[in-house]
């Protein structure tokens, strides 16, 4: 059985939400980090520097008792942290732990691929470049060369500690330095 890192501090409940069905599988195990739909909308609000339980509440329009079940949901997931525990909920603060933040790129991509499909007049929601005021379009590319890896030459593959579920589905190539 391999051992998933979710972020969460040692011996915290497990977070309710997907199981993934392949405990190896990075699919998997994204989705069990992210949950539900709704934690995108809460990490969104967040990454747009809304971190106040008030202010979440009013721009997602969720009621005090389901958006505390949430928050405390990431928080066990380790994707935010309280700041500091206040008794007004509307002031009561949040933030992004590290792990949290990794999200963020992927959280762009997804709404660039919401977009992908609707004329520039058609978009309610753009990202853009504050520097240079112009539109921006993300894509996924390899680290080490810069390539796009959106093409049919890019493929999952068993990794050195695929589990006989991972190597049934995928094939091993031998990788090269």
């Amino acid at each position: 059985m391999s051992s998933v890192h979710t972020g969460a501090p040692p011996g915290a409940p497990r977070p309710t939400g997907p199981r993934a069905r392949i405990p190896d599988c990075p699919l998997g195990r994204t989705v069990e980090a992210v949950g539900a739909w709704w934690t995108l909308e809460i990490l969104h609000e967040m990454f747009n520097g809304h971190t106040r339980f008030g202010t979440i509440r009013h721009n997602l329009g969720t009621p005090d008792e389901l958006l505390l079940e949430r928050l405390g949901d990431l928080r066990t997931r380790g994707l935010i942290e309280q700041v500091a525990d206040a008794a007004d909920l509307e002031v009561r603060e949040y933030r992004l732990t590290p792990f949290g933040r990794t999200l963020r790129p992927l959280l762009l991509v997804i709404a660039a691929w919401g977009n992908h499909r609707l004329v520039p007049q058609e978009r309610s929601v753009i990202l853009v470049d504050t520097e240079t005021g112009v539109e921006v379009e993300p894509v996924v590319v390899d680290r080490r060369t810069g390539r796009r890896i959106d093409d049919e030459n890019v493929v999952f593959a068993c990794g050195p500690k695929a589990s006989e579920m991972v190597t049934a589905r995928y094939p091993k190539i031998m990788l090269t330095a």
